[in-house]
């Protein structure tokens, strides 16, 4: 046991000593929830109070009770002498001659949309325009049926109402879903850089073969590197927690009608879920770079081989998960969390099984690589 602990103190100390390695694997777990925050505050406000749209309506003489109506939705003829003529003509509306000889003997009205649809910065701004201009539609025909005598609700023969069971907590989940997605790839980022340099980068500089030579078995020099890259992934997952418990406070959630609270019972659920997750991330890096004989590459085989959890926790995410996967590492374990905040039962057995099944791996990759650094091949590169 001392020959265990003096090892994760000298890969914790090895460690310190590279500060701006240390930082890069720490700053996504610092900036991710800031950036997320500052990308939420910015959608909220444009869902909230969208920009006004300035369009080119040709002949708008024809309906100035359509051009009335759509300035009072932020939709406006633009001044082609303030503004830009190609950014003014990228939505064109043009209203037909006899659109009010049609619309007074109450007939289809035409008026033509002129827009690239495949621009992808102007498909929001179509699709409001055409919103307006339906809403506007079922407007002046429930007028053409009151003038008729003939009650509107006659054209609705179904009449649906919805009622919300979630609560403003579960609405947040949805969202918070996302969050909990960088919160669990925090745990494979923080450590990542450690452990290509305790693994690769001690190859390079011949320090492997020094450290076998001492008196202490390969099981602990395994054990040592693993605890120590653990250590610093779970460094990563309390950094994110508590940055994002103070930076989410900031966003106003209620102008969406939910609320989003890290509470501390999420924290700590968090943490412990995310150890086994941690322990799971650490043996597969330190694994691979193992398997890789040079620094450089290493990092390239571990850009793929992490693609693996990153698509299971986005499938999560985003719930488009088969049921299977809930019994799955990270995948299992983020459907958990997902649940605890949308003030679900937790699946116990399901977390267990993905957790039993993320130690399981864990021990093999351990075990995988003692028995690799017993190879000379490994331990000197060849």
């Amino acid at each position: 046991m001392n020959k265990l602990i003096a090892m994760v103190r000298k890969e914790l100390i090895d460690a310190a000593r590279d500060k701006r390695s240390v930082m890069a694997g720490l700053y996504y777990a610092i900036g991710t929830p800031l950036l997320m925050c500052a990308m939420f505050m910015v959608l909220i406000g444009q869902l909230t109070s969208p920009e006004d749209l300035n369009i080119t309506i040709n002949k708008a003489d024809n309906a100035p009770d359509l051009v009335r109506y759509l300035g009072r939705k932020g939709i406006n003829q633009a001044d082609l002498t303030t503004e830009p003529d190609a950014d003014v003509k990228a939505i064109i509306l043009t209203i037909s001659d006899d659109y009010a000889a049609n619309m007074a003997k109450a007939k289809p009205a035409e008026v033509i949309l002129e827009a690239d649809n495949s621009n992808e910065k102007l498909q929001k701004s179509i699709r409001r325009l055409q919103l307006e201009l339906q809403a506007y539609s079922s407007e002046m025909g429930s007028i053409r049926l009151i003038a008729r005598g003939i009650n509107p609700q006659v054209m609705q023969p179904l009449k649906v109402n919805v009622k919300d069971q979630a609560t403003p907590d579960s609405k947040g989940g949805m969202i918070l879903g996302i969050a909990i997605f960088t919160m669990i790839y925090s745990v494979f980022i923080s450590g990542m850089n450690l452990a290509i340099d305790t693994s690769a980068g001690e190859r390079e500089r011949n320090s492997l073969a020094l450290m076998l030579s001492h008196p202490i078995s390969t099981r602990q020099l395994v054990l040592g590197k693993v605890i120590a890259v653990t250590t610093f992934a779970l460094l990563g997952l309390v950094l994110i927690l508590l940055i994002s418990k103070v930076a989410y406070t900031f966003v106003p959630w209620q102008e969406l009608g939910f609320s989003i609270n890290i509470s501390t019972d999420f924290m700590g659920l968090m943490f412990v879920i995310g150890i086994p997750v941690a322990l799971m991330a650490s043996t597969l890096q330190l694994f691979v770079s193992f398997m890789a004989k040079s620094f450089k590459e290493a990092q390239s085989y571990l850009t793929m081989v992490l693609f693996v959890p990153l698509a299971l926790s986005m499938a999560a995410s985003y719930n488009v998960a088969p049921d299977a996967l809930q019994w799955l590492p990270v995948s299992g374990q983020q459907q958990a969390l997902m649940d605890f905040i949308k003030g679900k039962d937790i699946p116990m057995l399901q977390l267990a099984a993905s957790s039993i099944a993320t130690l399981a791996i864990s021990i093999g990759l351990m075990l995988g690589m003692e028995k690799m650094l017993k190879s000379e091949k490994v331990v000197f590169g060849l």
